[in-house]
């Protein structure tokens, strides 16, 4: 089984977006080099970025994610993003009405029972569970293994927070991973058990 990684970029003061759902700069970091990170070409960084980040993607099995992304993002109409072969979306309302049956999209209701879908759809690949509600849920529930944040220096003040409604203490082993590239700061801890 492979590991329960909760990623996303956020903000200096730990949130995701702000109170209108935008991410503002939280991703200007993807454009900020002449690197191409995928084979869109709209993905560009920092060859310190690229050798970070590109190893890191190219784990991954699924992504992990709530209804309210799957529904701001449409879907990624049908196609996952970055090259993952699966999404699963915790939600407690069914496909939307037209979905592509044969999409890889799993609509699962809970958070315990979307992380067995991920994991089997995963096998020995990297689980990535999306920050915020979800990730906090899951992060809460003790199935993740390591936090990714990529730190962009920018200060939201409020927004959405990248634990979600974490409520409890969590401890994490100290960075064993802290790589500056252009415009961000690529953290990675280890979830303490």
């Amino acid at each position: 089984m492979g590991k329960v990684v909760m990623y996303s970029s956020v903000s200096v003061d730990g949130f995701v977006a702000d109170e209108n759902d935008q991410p503002g700069p939280l991703f200007d970091w993807l454009s900020s080099g002449d690197v191409p990170l995928d084979s869109s070409g709209q993905l560009t960084v920092s060859q310190t970025s690229y050798d970070y980040t590109r190893p890191y993607w190219d784990q991954i099995g699924v992504t992990v994610v709530g209804r309210h992304v799957f529904d701001m993002t449409d879907g990624w109409d049908g196609t996952p993003p970055g090259g993952v072969d699966h999404v699963v979306v915790v939600t407690h309302r069914p496909a939307p009405e037209g979905w592509d049956p044969e999409a890889p999209f799993h609509f699962v209701d809970g958070v315990k029972a979307a992380m067995a879908k991920a994991q089997e759809l995963a096998g020995d690949r990297v689980v990535e569970v999306a920050a915020g509600d979800v990730g906090g849920q899951v992060l809460a529930a003790g199935l993740v293994d390591e936090v990714r944040m990529d730190v962009v220096p920018v200060v939201f003040g409020s927004g959405k927070r990248y634990f979600g409604s974490v409520d409890a203490q969590h401890l994490l082993e100290d960075p064993d991973v802290a790589i500056q590239g252009n415009r961000v700061l690529h953290l990675r801890y280890r979830v303490r058990r």
